[in-house]
């Protein structure tokens, strides 16, 4: 496909998400999808700020089973893709991911807010502090696996994005293209 045919078909979204990713959000995607053309490339634009990286995961599981299927399928970032919008753009391969002028990209940790009050049983503690630490390791291994996801086929590698998350590394477009974290910009 030549760049003016590209552009044409990115320049006209299918799906339009723009807000916070939530189970708002989730519903309005499988909403336009199911009144989406079957036929043909399939693209979806997006604006956020984040939010929920499940409900991310679970949009880019969604986008994972249409492809498997056969289905062609472009994310184009529009001004933000923060956070948990980053997590859902990782669910398209490279060649498949496109931003527009001046827009960014987010990469950060996961965040946790969590108190843990100890009070009973010395056993009962233990187990209380064993779940807070699972709960964390088993975030850390989604995180690095998304991580993992967003660098496939791109010039940046895992141990970079691990290294830069923690300070919130926030990429330009020409910078993601350049690097190869995204097909172009448009």
């Amino acid at each position: 496909m030549n760049d003016t045919d590209r552009n044409g078909i990115l320049s006209a979204p299918q799906l339009r998400l723009i807000g916070s990713v939530d189970e708002a959000m989730y519903a309005e995607f499988r909403n336009q999808l199911s009144a989406a053309p079957t036929e043909g490339p399939l693209v979806i634009a997006l604006t956020t700020l984040g939010g929920n990286p499940e409900v991310a995961r679970a949009m880019a599981d969604d986008v994972r089973l249409l492809r498997e299927a056969g289905r062609t399928i472009y994310f184009l970032g529009k001004s933000a893709v923060y956070s948990a919008g980053a997590t859902f753009m990782a669910g398209f391969p490279v060649e498949c991911r496109f931003m527009t002028k001046n827009s960014s990209i987010l990469l950060h940790e996961r965040q946790i807010a969590k108190t843990i009050q100890l009070n009973g049983p010395l056993r009962s503690c233990i187990a209380q502090l064993k779940a807070a630490l699972n709960e964390i390791e088993h975030s850390i291994a989604i995180e690095e696996q998304g991580f993992r996801e967003i660098v496939d086929g791109a010039n940046v590698d895992f141990e970079e994005v691990r290294d830069r998350a923690p300070d919130n590394w926030y990429i330009a477009c020409d910078e993601a293209a350049k690097r190869g974290l995204i097909a172009g910009v448009i």
